[in-house]
């Protein structure tokens, strides 16, 4: 266990390391998110043991309350991408009564969308100005939805763990 005054208490979980610390993001439900603070695993696929440098906590830090600070114009990005992964993916089967032998869901705007993926689980904290978010997709529960932005900006959209 280790400390660090904006983290607090920093614990091994069962994803990697985390703080004890929640957090409630706005945008998405109400709900208090777990944070992870690094990589679960090393490069060689093993999960990494050593806790966190302060150097590293520090940086998570910053790329956190980027995060936060960015969070109007981060949301406006995911729910824009997310819509145009929706559209291409989903859509021809949800908005089509034949396909999904219900009427359709009538989503036609990012903002509509958003509601299927405010559900969030939590968040993970990487190097380089980085976190992902692990998400409930609401239109996808067998693969949810993993968001990685970097430097506030969504890089990155897929299933939870392809990326």
């Amino acid at each position: 266990m280790e400390q660090h005054p904006f983290w607090n208490t920093i614990v091994e979980e069962w994803a990697g390391f985390s703080t004890e610390r929640y957090f409630t993001i706005p945008h998405f439900t109400p709900n208090e998110i777990e944070v992870f603070l690094g990589s679960e695993f090393d490069e060689e696929g093993e999960e990494i043991e050593d806790f966190p440098s302060l150097e590293a906590l520090d940086r998570y830090q910053a790329t956190f309350t980027a995060f936060l600070g960015d969070i109007d114009v981060v949301v406006t990005d995911i729910k824009e991408k997310a819509f145009e992964r929706y559209q291409r993916l989903y859509a021809h089967y949800y908005e089509t009564e034949s396909k999904s032998g219900q009427p359709p869901l009538g989503i036609d705007t990012p903002e509509k969308h958003f509601n299927a993926i405010r559900d969030l689980n939590y968040i993970r904290i990487l190097d380089a100005n980085s976190l992902m978010l692990e998400i409930n997709y609401t239109l996808d529960n067998e693969h949810g939805l993993e968001i990685k932005i970097t430097d506030n900006k969504v890089v990155a959209l897929g299933g939870i763990g392809e990326l």
